[in-house]
């Protein structure tokens, strides 16, 4: 019979996967939106700017939460509040104000699906386990973000942009068994800085804002509120975010690592539709089936790594999903000029050795916090993935446009139209080997002592 730990699973994945969808399905409906409501390409991104700040608020916030308070709890007020934001920004569709309203409400629930299903993860399955738990999870991110933009062009072109808003009330179905499945938790002792969180909050949201919308005043706001928040957490008795987590050298180098490669990753996909567009002249559908096979490709390796990660480790993994991604790296700076082939076959192994480093690195990071400080550590490390993504996707546009990669590197093969692509891959190579090898200085040698787990719910 299978134990609650295994039942939780599908359930997991489930809540995974309408959470994540929520980020990506409103991406192709945003020229609707504009000509309905007479919106600039500005005014119309902050369909996903709002969502954006305020679910990486959100998400950490909920992680410091689940240290203290019950773990069933956060999670259903947190679907309540995704739904209930959905249903509004349906229902008020005619304001654009509202519907912005409703997107914030959005992010600040849906933040709490990852960061508190990492946290039941960390905390309710053994280390020998969570690897094959956390590679679904990577596999169910993976699928949602690449058919959001599919369900969200049919449910707009069929329907209405308005319709998606429902789509996650499907999460409705799972409030029962949550309830009934997750452990009742006592309140543990500790208290939330309730300024220590708004300080986090500002430099959180001004940065990410900044990344949006270069303006002087939004980079000011965020080192004034950076400067006070760490002012804060050691000036205090219980600090929002204690001062010892970055203490802690396997936790602060797995998020700097994360912060530079997730900025990589993200970068790469954002970049490459617009190489294939400038340098092959090819139009969407055509990109679209350039990068289908890889985005399918990281659904079905998650559950490998997983359990690649559980056999053989961590560090094996992560070293895995490394090579993939700087020979990917390299044949796109090499082989550019060859054919958009060869663009479909490197994003194989992108996609793949992305899944194998993501899945191993969120194990890696959950075996280094103590059980105190779970919650806050992985909706940390959760906050730095989404931040990071935001500004891998800004510093390439910005060096494209600015033209700083405009320079010839590469003497053979290369078009005029190829070079700054060509260069970007190279630069990203090096950020890649940088990051591998803080990883294996910190990771590589005898695992950190097994914390106790609450494998069998009844023990929690």
């Amino acid at each position: 019979m299978a134990s609650k730990a295994d039942r939780l699973v599908p359930w997991i994945v489930y809540l995974i996967f309408f959470a994540v969808l929520n980020e990506t399905v409103f991406n192709v409906s945003t020229p609707r939106i504009a000509a309905e409501f007479s919106l600039s390409a500005s005014g119309v991104s902050w369909m996903m700017t709002i969502f954006m700040v305020f679910f990486g608020i959100s998400t950490v916030i909920f992680g410091k939460l689940s240290d203290i308070y019950s773990l069933r709890r956060l999670i259903l007020i947190g679907i309540s509040v995704y739904l209930l934001g959905s249903v509004l920004g349906f229902v008020l569709r005619s304001s654009y104000a509202l519907v912005i309203a409703a997107r914030a409400i959005q992010g600040i629930g849906g933040s709490a699906i990852p960061a508190l299903v990492f946290v039941v993860v960390a905390r309710h399955y053994e280390a020998s386990q969570r690897g094959r738990v956390f590679g679904m999870i990577t596999s169910t991110v993976s699928l949602a973000i690449g058919l959001g933009p599919v369900i969200g062009g049919f449910v707009s072109a069929a329907l209405h942009w308005s319709f998606l808003f429902l789509i996650p009330l499907f999460l409705a179905v799972s409030i029962p068994f949550f309830a009934r499945e997750l452990p009742k938790e006592d309140r543990r002792a500790g208290r939330i800085d309730a300024v220590g969180a708004f300080l986090l909050a500002g430099t959180v949201g001004s940065f990410v804002l900044w990344l949006n919308f270069p303006y002087w005043y939004l980079l000011t706001a965020c080192a004034i509120s950076l400067a006070l928040f760490v002012a804060r957490i050691n000036s205090v008795s219980e600090p929002f975010i204690k001062p010892s987590l970055f203490s802690n050298v396997k936790f602060r180098n797995g998020v700097i690592v994360g912060f530079a490669l997730f900025s990589v990753v993200i970068g790469i996909l954002f970049v490459v539709p617009l190489m294939l567009s400038r340098v092959y002249g090819l139009d969407t559908a055509q990109i679209g089936l350039i990068l289908f096979p890889g985005a399918m490709s990281s659904a079905l390796f998650g559950p490998v790594a997983g359990s690649l990660a559980d056999r053989r480790g961590n560090s094996f993994v992560v070293s895995l999903g490394l090579m993939l991604l700087i020979t990917s790296m390299l044949m796109m700076a090499f082989w550019l000029s060859l054919s958009p082939l060869v663009v479909g076959a490197a994003l194989l192994l992108t996609y793949t050795g992305f899944t194998l480093f993501q899945t191993a690195m969120i194990n890696s990071v959950s075996q280094t916090l103590p059980p105190e400080e779970t919650g806050v550590g992985m909706g940390l490390f959760n906050l730095v993935s989404i931040v990071s993504g935001a500004m891998g996707a800004a510093i390439v546009g910005r060096s494209l446009d600015g033209g700083w990669l405009d320079f010839r590197l590469l003497p053979v093969g290369q078009s005029p139209a190829g070079t700054p692509y060509s260069n970007l891959m190279l630069a990203f190579s090096v950020i890649v080997v940088a990051g591998g090898i803080l990883y294996l200085g910190s990771y590589r040698g005898p695992a950190a002592p097994e914390l106790r787990s609450c494998v069998e719910f009844s023990e929690c």
